[in-house]
Parts: structure tokens; sequence; C-alpha cells
């Protein structure tokens, strides 16, 4: 482990040598991810993508791409778009990107089942905002508004998703 790396453990998550609080998902920590588990995947996860509200926020580094009405996530195992970003209109199940809620204002996306997804394996573990203090993600990893936004500038290309 790196200190660039994004450690999640028992006492929160680790980054540049400061500790953060964090949530997973409803269903803990799990070595065999399925969709709709509710379930944190165990490993070492890959920031492949960072996305952001401009609308609600700057851009919190040069590589992060704006989130536009009508991004969606397919969430639908069955379809070949599984574990994608998609536009509306899409007539699978997916999730919308763009929420009434700050939830995914800033959004970290993992290589979890990506970019050649398994069916049933899981859909979409990102890094984002949490709901409020210690409430669960459906799989995710969630931190504060402004933990998040201190982390998401000094986040790198080698930066990795820890999950012990």
């Amino acid at each position: 482990m790196k200190p660039q790396d994004l450690v999640v453990g028992p006492t929160g998550l680790r980054f540049m040598g400061r500790r953060f609080a964090c949530t997973v998902g409803r269903g803990g920590i799990t070595d065999d991810k399925r969709e709709g588990d509710g379930a944190t995947p165990r490993g070492t996860h890959t920031i492949v993508g960072m996305l952001y509200r401009p609308d609600r926020m700057a851009r919190p580094t040069d590589w992060a791409v704006p989130i536009r009405p009508g991004d969606l996530w397919s969430d639908d195992p069955r379809h070949e778009d599984y574990n994608l970003m998609v536009r509306a209109p899409y007539p699978h199940s997916a999730e919308s990107l763009r929420r009434a809620d700050p939830m995914y204002d800033l959004i970290l996306i993992t290589n979890w089942n990506w970019p050649y997804a398994k069916r049933d394996k899981g859909s979409a573990i990102f890094v984002h905002q949490w709901r409020r203090p210690g409430y669960p993600t459906a799989g995710c990893v969630a931190l504060s508004r402004s933990d998040l936004q201190w982390i998401a500038p000094r986040i790198g290309y080698s930066t990795r998703l820890i999950v012990l």
C-alpha cells in the first residue's frame, strides 16, 4: 500500500497520512459480490475515472468529466451495457448520475467489474458523498462532502481503492 491509496479498514479510510470517516455497503464487505447484495467488494480497485456536477461545484481536477443531464449508469445484468455509463433515453434498468440530492455531485469510479462486466457480479462501485454519517450505501464507499472534495484533487493515476 502507498500513501496515495484510499485504504478502507475498520477505523475508516486512510489517504495521504490522514484518516477519514466513511461508510460502506449495507451488506458489509464481501469476497463474493453479487448484483443487489448491498455489499462492498473486498480487494484492490483502480480509480478509473472521476465525474462531477459542474452546476454544483468547480472541476476538481483537469481529468474530471462533467455529469450532464441524461447521464445514467446501466445496472441491468441482462444488457450488453451492464456496468457502463449510458445516456437517456435508455430502455433498460439504469441509475441516474444527475441526482436531485448531492450524493453524486462528485464520483470516483473504480474498475470493479469493469470494463468487461460479468453478469450479476455487481455494478458501479463508486466513492461518493454519503447521505449522512454512518448511513450505509448500496455497496459503494461514501465520505462527507468536505472530505471527498479534499481527496479528489490529490488523486493520481496510480491511486487505488483498497478495501480490507
